[in-house]
Formats: C-alpha cells, structure tokens, sequence
C-alpha cells in the first residue's frame, strides 16, 4: 500500500495507479544505472535503512515498474555486428507472437501509417539478415517488408528520465493537465 501520509509528495509516472516519490525516483535512478548497486549502497545513497529500501523495490516491482533485472551486453562482442529496422506490412493484425519467437527481433512494436509493426533486428551479417527476412517473410499475413540498415549507432539506452518526470510533474498545478 502506498503511504497515504505522504500522498501530496507523489508525482505521477504512467498511470494513475502507480505513484512514486522522490526516493522511489532515486532508487529507479540507481538502479537503472547498475542493476547490481547491493541495497545497502542504494540505501545509504537515499538515506535509508536497507530494509526499507528492500520495502520500496518489491512495491515497484508488485506494480510492474521494475520489470526486471538485466545485463548490458555488447551485441558486437558476441558477433552481431548489424542493427536493422524492419517495417513490416501485413493483411491481419495479431501477427505479433510470430515475431516475437524469433530470437534475433528484439522489439516488435504495432504501429500507425502504411506499415503494420516495426521490428528492431541483429544479425551478424548481411547473409544472416537475408535469412531472417526470408524467415519473417514466410508467416502468412506478412505482404512485404522494408529494411532500413543502421550504419552507427550514436545512442542505445532503456534508461529512462525518472528525476525529470518528476521534477516536471512538481511544476504542474494539481487538476492541471500538460
């Protein structure tokens, strides 16, 4: 349960039903930047005792703000040397689970305009990106593809602003919508 004492203090991240505060911010913060900070550090970076800290993360993960934990590991150092964009055009929605089976879409997201889903792909190279195409090409409500090749990547993160979420929902006037 959240602490009805301190209910004015809460900013609003996502939806209504998932209010955080400041620390709660501050942990999201720590951990996003090494999800092995031990909870004795995150406790006494926010002032804390560890077991209240321990209190606040299984509450973010009950909600389903912290979904998980994950490592950070260098595509290229385990020869996936190329990202591609793949925009594909399909007769039927609800295709996505097919996408999603195959290891090497890492994100597969429905979107607006003359493409049906967005799938962000590694391969290893250009002959195994082929494959994948072939692949995707083959699942019958699929009419075409279009692949976009990333030659460099400049910014790659799941990090996400929560100190600047909440220092904008501070400035908002309660009942006023952005």
């Amino acid at each position: 349960m959240l602490d009805r004492h301190n209910y004015v203090s809460y900013s609003y991240i996502g939806t209504k039903n998932r209010m955080i505060d400041e620390i709660d911010n501050k942990i999201l913060t720590i951990i996003q930047k090494d999800a092995r900070t031990s909870n004795a550090e995150i406790a006494r970076t926010v002032g804390l005792a560890p077991s209240a800290v321990l209190e606040r993360m299984r509450k973010l993960e009950d909600k389903g703000i912290i979904r998980g934990y994950h490592a950070d590991i260098d595509p290229r150092k385990l020869d996936y040397r190329l990202t591609c964009f793949v925009a594909v055009q399909t007769s039927d929605c609800g295709v996505e689970p097919e996408f999603v089976e195959i290891p090497e879409v890492l994100e597969v997201h429905d979107v607006a305009g003359e493409d049906s889903y967005l799938l962000k792909v590694r391969a290893k190279d250009t002959e195994h990106l082929a494959s994948l195409l072939r692949e995707i090409k083959t699942i019958p409500s699929v009419l075409g593809t279009r692949t976009t090749v990333v030659l460099e990547t400049f910014k790659e993160t799941t990090t996400l602003p929560v100190a600047e979420c909440a220092a904008s929902d501070k400035k908002r006037k309660p009942g006023k919508k952005k």
